[in-house]
């Protein structure tokens, strides 16, 4: 799947903000217009719109946390455009880019334990769960130095969010 990740601009924020979800994931994701506030009044959170053949078809956010770990969060696909692997190719993008900045020492996500599905792609691209939770959400982390997720000694442990 050919995909890119852009910055959230005033050219495409409308086309993120009309991205819906099948209405069996509404519980486990927010609207795009609610991320897009936490990204505006916040201070962690950054958006990207996930772009296929110059149409925005999915979003999300990413962010630093205090131990300099990269978190992916809202992690949206258009109802109409899932099962296509676009969210495979979005993870993997996001989780490799982020991975790449210098002092990262894992990649981090989470979700909530009724989320089949989002646990078994997570679990497929190699995040491990680690025992923490946020919220209500388990977390799982992916290392740079662990890519196949085995959570040797190389790490996908951390500080707690």
């Amino acid at each position: 799947m050919d995909i890119s990740l852009e910055p959230v601009t005033e050219d495409n924020w409308r086309a993120c903000a009309a991205l819906s979800v099948r209405p069996d994931q509404q519980a486990f994701v927010n609207d795009v217009a609610y991320y897009l506030c936490m990204c505006h009044y916040g201070s962690v959170w950054q958006p990207l719109a996930v772009v296929s053949g110059g149409e925005v078809v999915g979003f999300c956010i990413w962010g630093v946390d205090d131990d300099r770990s990269r978190w992916i969060g809202g992690v949206v696909v258009d109802a109409a455009r899932q099962r296509t692997g676009i969210g495979r190719a979005l993870v993997v993008a996001l989780r490799d880019r982020l991975a790449a900045e210098p002092g990262c020492p894992n990649v981090a996500l989470s979700y909530s334990p009724d989320n089949t599905a989002a646990r078994a792609l997570y679990a497929s691209l190699g995040f491990v769960e680690t025992g923490e939770m946020e919220d209500d959400e388990i977390v799982a982390r992916w290392s740079p130095r662990d890519p196949a997720g085995t959570g040797g000694p190389a790490g996908n442990v951390g500080a707690t969010r």
